[in-house]
């Protein structure tokens, strides 16, 4: 039985929408690579948690530069994805413009706010979990001095370390922070060897615990203190692993889990263009002790960082947010 060409036209296009209705989500990473250690990785384990649980697929992009991050979205967003995730505050101006070109794709931007009716921002409330950083490192300090070394010198930094400073405080007022931001472009997140120059400048002047805020260049911090024989704390990822016995704590930043909801939202229908925040009350940060590190968190560490963190998630310990509250009153 032979079909009228409209007919056909029809059942191939029942076909593409029947195949489009779910669409394949897609990931762009920021610099520094997918396998970055930190920043990059949790949103990796985000995306291949989502893939085992549904075993579905997803499409995912290294940029080198953030020049690529425009092409990279428009390219997903042109072949049909959806939601396409960037990583990173420096993709904010990309996807705006990619947003603004595929007004049908649905587009989010973890760790920044783009205001458009098809974009979803997740942004984390990271001084919280600074707060519990800064509380641990001054409780194992030996010392009286931490260090923290910074990524780029941008207000998401700034109101970590100010969480960190505040931590401190709240063990010791005479406890001594030291800190350095690695640069002031993005490349300050991909540069360990920096990091490392910074955490053994520190350590030169008296600090035995540091904390790195710098994605890929914290990497080199974590390898500095722990050749130096003192304490690091990562963040991000959970970095225990990478020194074992010589990293008290991560503070996890959960992009997996920003990245997992975007995309199971898409999946199940519930994805909406809105700005969520993320802190410790909403499981968007969170600390980690393992088998890595247990030796190093005695009890009333243990029992001190709780106790704040329920604190914090209740309202009773507010802790300064120096991007939106103004300077660091520390």
């Amino acid at each position: 039985m032979t079909r009228s060409p409209c007919l056909l036209a029809g059942l191939v296009l029942a076909a593409i929408l029947s195949s489009a209705a779910v669409a394949e989500p897609a990931l762009v990473y920021s610099v520094g690579g997918r396998f970055d250690g930190s920043f990059n990785e949790a949103a990796w384990r985000g995306a291949e948690r989502f893939a085992k649980e549904t075993g579905e697929s997803y499409r995912d992009f290294e940029i080198a530069r953030d020049a690529d991050s425009l092409q990279a979205l428009r390219s997903f967003a042109a072949r049909g994805l959806s939601p396409v995730v960037a990583i990173g505050f420096n993709q904010a101006s990309a996807v705006d413009a990619a947003a603004k070109d595929y007004p049908q794709t649905s587009f989010s931007i973890v760790d920044m706010v783009v205001e458009a009716p098809n974009v979803r921002s997740v942004v984390f409330r990271e001084h919280e979990g600074a707060y519990i950083a800064g509380l641990l490192a001054a409780m194992a300090s030996q010392t009286g001095t931490i260090g923290f070394v910074g990524g780029m010198d941008i207000p998401i930094i700034r109101r970590f370390l100010c969480g960190y400073r505040q931590g401190a405080a709240s063990i010791s007022a005479d406890t001594r922070v030291l800190f350095n931001m690695a640069g002031d472009t993005p490349a300050a997140f991909a540069d360990p060897a920096r990091g490392a120059e910074l955490a053994r400048s520190q350590i030169a002047r008296g600090a035995d615990v540091v904390i790195q805020a710098a994605g890929g260049t914290g990497i080199g911090v974590l390898q500095a203190v722990a050749d130096a024989g003192k304490l690091g704390i990562g963040t991000d990822s959970n970095q225990n692993g990478l020194h074992p016995g010589k990293v008290l704590t991560s503070i996890r930043k959960r992009v997996d889990v920003a990245v997992h909801r975007n995309f199971s939202d898409a999946r199940d229908g519930k994805w909406s263009a809105d700005v969520q925040v993320l802190g410790l009350a909403e499981g968007g940060m969170d600390w980690v002790i393992d088998a890595d590190n247990r030796k190093l968190v005695t009890p009333a560490m243990e029992a001190a960082a709780r106790a704040a963190e329920t604190a914090i998630s209740e309202g009773r310990i507010q802790v300064h947010d120096a991007a939106s509250d103004g300077e660091c009153p520390l």
